[in-house]
């Protein structure tokens, strides 16, 4: 079964989704990649706990502190995607990583020469728990923002919130 509700963010309303003990989804309105066929929120499935920890945690994370305890998480995706999203989980609060820097990761732990940072690309902007799995957090090589499905204007501003709250 299929849960939804949503969050009003100080940068617009997020939709979450779970299967009633994980999250698996969570995106702005209208922002690229979003599902189509999402069902709409209701008040029965806003009271489901596991919307309650991760509204707990975006309520955390948005005054400018560093969440403790993760909701549970739940992704499906190709075994790229799958990796390219977990090296997103392990990037730090207010920091960021290049796409070629994941390339290069993912490279080594695979033990090959080489892997596209497009593709890495690709694999980022098509992560279906935006903030919680920090895709935000991923920069071009030369430090410019490259790409953001909620947009670069959206990405900015949790960079920024980020290093400000950091510090």
């Amino acid at each position: 079964m299929t849960y939804t509700s949503d969050y009003s963010s100080p940068l617009g309303l997020l939709a979450l989704r779970s299967d009633g003990s994980s999250l698996t989804g969570l995106w702005f309105i209208g922002q690229k990649h979003f599902p189509p066929r999402l069902p709409p929120p209701d008040k029965a499935s806003a009271r489901l706990p596991l919307f309650r920890e991760v509204r707990k945690w975006l309520d955390c994370y948005f005054q400018g502190k560093v969440p403790e305890l993760m909701p549970t998480i739940r992704l499906e995706g190709t075994p790229f995607r799958m990796k390219v999203w977990e090296t997103l989980r392990q990037i730090p609060y207010g920091e960021t990583v290049t796409y070629k820097d994941i390339a290069q990761e993912l490279a080594q732990k695979a033990q090959t020469s080489a892997l596209s940072a497009q593709a890495v690309g690709g694999a980022v902007g098509h992560n279906p728990v935006s903030i919680l799995v920090p895709c935000h957090r991923v920069i071009g090589s030369d430090g410019s923002l490259k790409g953001y499905a909620a947009g670069l204007d959206k990405k900015r501003w949790l960079l920024e919130m980020e290093q400000k709250k950091g510090k």
